[in-house]
């Protein structure tokens, strides 16, 4: 397991980036799909190849992976990574919140811009307002959410994933 930046460049440990692994029984490449096969590997300066595992994190000095994000999960406003998982557990914090899913918007002024969905919890009185205020007073002023959208409830896989996809669908036309 190694972490690497945008670029490709291996970072030294504590540093944040792409995960990428490699082991004896992992696959070799995409069957009749070479483009995904080059997108899926990322080669060590020795000439080693690793899968990108898409997921956003830093092994530690112990070497322990933390795991902090989906890397397609991540928002970029105005330069800044903010990452959806950190949004959601501010919000999760939130007494009146049940469930909480955060993904990136388009915005004319920083690029991207955090969205909020929130499920509130049973007979909760709270607005899209409370919530969204309530959030930003604890986020750091690159973080803050642009909005908070209530839903009934969100849309899930068959295994209970949030599928976050549906939610960019109406933003990000395909």
């Amino acid at each position: 397991m190694r972490v690497i930046d945008d670029q490709g460049n291996e970072l030294p440990r504590g540093e944040m980036g792409e995960i990428v692994g490699r082991a004896p029984s992992m696959m070799p490449y995409y069957h009749n799909k070479p483009d995904k096969t080059v997108e899926l590997l990322w080669r060590a300066p020795d000439g080693t190849e690793f899968i990108r595992t898409g997921d956003m994190g830093r092994i530690d000095a112990d070497g322990f992976i933390q795991l902090l994000d989906r890397k397609k999960d991540m928002i970029i406003s105005g330069g800044f990574n903010i990452y959806a998982a950190d949004l959601e557990a501010v919000l999760r914090q939130h007494p009146e919140v049940a469930d909480t899913a955060v993904i990136a918007i388009p915005s004319a002024d920083w690029g991207e811009t955090p969205l909020g969905f929130v499920v509130l919890t049973p007979g909760s009185s709270a607005t899209a307002q409370d919530i969204r205020d309530w959030a930003n007073a604890q986020l750091g002023k690159t973080q803050r959410l642009s909005a908070i959208e209530l839903r009934d409830d969100l849309p899930r896989s068959e295994i209970g994933k949030v599928l976050k996809k549906d939610l960019r669908a109406p933003y990000w036309p395909a």
